[in-house]
């Protein structure tokens, strides 16, 4: 797998040679990034695709119980990202009404740290 490098605000750098295009694990992660990202109706071509954790808090105060809910959405959503073996040290929290979640995705070129926060 292939991407193409963003900077800090996520815009596209330019890839003057191959050797510039993400590889291997940072670039399964950065795709899994991409998933993220794109939310529930972001889409016009199919507005059902896309992560729906936000969708998940709207109307409601995150209780304990929604916490581990959408920490296993998130585990899951990532889980179907191409690349991505399987999770480890998933870990969640919530403070101050946001929401923080961390993982270690194993893919076939070694493990690369994901973190969200919504």
């Amino acid at each position: 797998m292939k991407i193409r490098p963003v900077d800090s605000n996520g815009d596209i750098l330019p890839v003057l040679s191959p050797a510039d295009l993400l590889r291997g694990a940072p670039a399964v992660a950065r795709l899994a990034e991409y998933r993220l990202n794109l939310l529930t109706g972001d889409w016009w071509e199919n507005p059902s695709s896309g992560n729906a954790a936000v969708d998940m808090l709207a109307g409601s105060r995150l209780t304990a119980a929604d916490q581990q809910a959408l920490a296993n959405y998130l585990s899951e959503y990532i889980r179907k990202t191409p690349g991505v073996l399987e999770l480890r040290e998933v870990r969640s929290s919530v403070e101050n009404r946001r929401f923080f979640y961390s993982c270690i995705a194993e893919t076939a070129d070694g493990p690369a740290e994901m973190e969200v926060t919504l």
